[in-house]
């Protein structure tokens, strides 16, 4: 039997940040922070994985510069993390930079951590927005059941990288209906501005060439234009009834239960928010968290015994 680990860590790692946060042996919150982000899909590739090693190195310094530790318990929830082999892989490089205790170590998708923060199992459902979407019910048995988080190509619906895609391409069908179109559009000039120009190869290089966080930052921009621009106001009202669905969709397999709505997109406008209240209607009831705190809770399940 591994002896009990002295700390834990738990790690709430997503595409664009990693949170951490440090617990002593009682649970008590110790030290927590941000180190770049960490993710599954970065181990499909020498790049990705080099990354991510920097990124590890960064958190242990981080974690040193709060105090000697060892026989660290960890719980992480990792963004794009896939099966068996992916998770050796991660924890391998996990445990070349930080002294993990024998045994203590739970890698797990994002998701488990977020719901556990909002939720005992089969209390409710969480829907959570930040570059990507996705909802999720953990049921009675331990079991995960979702909705939607299939990524940029096939999803993310409502959260910060589909309102950037949707938006970028409203403005270019407009350009390509009338050109000088974005000039009557604040929304289209504040996307054109961050984006480095107004010709079609600045918003080329920026979206074929930038992370998914990047891309996702551009809902920023919407936000910021939707009270003088009726094409981002209608966008963030239509990106919270998106979100909505995904619950929604759990709701009829599952049945009625009560809908925790959190991540950053919620932070964008009052409109997300607006907009899934709108298509979820009066008979659901929706809290909205937008920072859950699940590096939090990874930190307090990283001292009990891996399920």
């Amino acid at each position: 039997m591994s002896d009990a680990p002295q700390r834990g860590l738990g790690l709430d790692a997503g595409g664009s940040r990693t949170r951490w946060a440090l617990a002593d042996a009682t649970g008590q919150t110790l030290a927590q922070g941000e180190v770049a982000g960490m993710s599954g899909l970065q181990m499909q590739s020498d790049a990705g994985r080099a990354a991510l090693r920097a990124t590890v190195q960064s958190l242990a310094q981080a974690l040193v510069a709060n105090g000697p530790i060892a026989n660290l318990g960890l719980y992480g929830g990792f963004t794009g993390l896939g099966g068996p082999a992916e998770e050796a892989a991660m924890l391998a490089l996990l445990q070349e930079h930080l002294p993990l205790a024998p045994g203590r170590a739970t890698l797990t998708h994002d998701m488990d951590i977020a719901y556990r923060a909002a939720y005992a199992p089969s209390e409710g459902y969480l829907v959570y927005a930040g570059t990507g979407s996705i909802a999720a019910f953990i049921d009675a048995q331990g079991r995960t059941l979702r909705a939607g988080g299939r990524g940029p190509a096939l999803g993310d619906e409502g959260a910060g990288y589909w309102i950037a895609r949707e938006a970028l391409a409203w403005v270019w069908h407009q350009e390509d209906r009338r050109p000088g179109a974005y000039q009557d559009s604040p929304m289209a000039q504040r996307l054109l501005a961050a984006v480095g120009g107004t010709d079609w190869q600045h918003t080329r290089s920026f979206m074929y060439g930038s992370d998914r966080g990047r891309i996702g930052a551009l809902a920023l921009e919407v936000a910021a234009a939707s009270q003088e621009d009726a094409f981002a106001h209608a966008l963030l009202l239509r990106a919270g009834a998106a979100l909505a669905e995904l619950a929604l969709h759990l709701i009829s397999r599952c049945g009625p239960r009560p809908v925790t709505a959190a991540g950053r997109a919620l932070l964008l406008s009052p409109l997300v928010e607006q907009g899934m209240r709108a298509a979820l209607g009066p008979q659901v009831a929706l809290v909205v968290r937008p920072d859950l705190q699940a590096h939090v809770t990874a930190a307090r399940l990283a001292l009990q015994p891996p399920r």
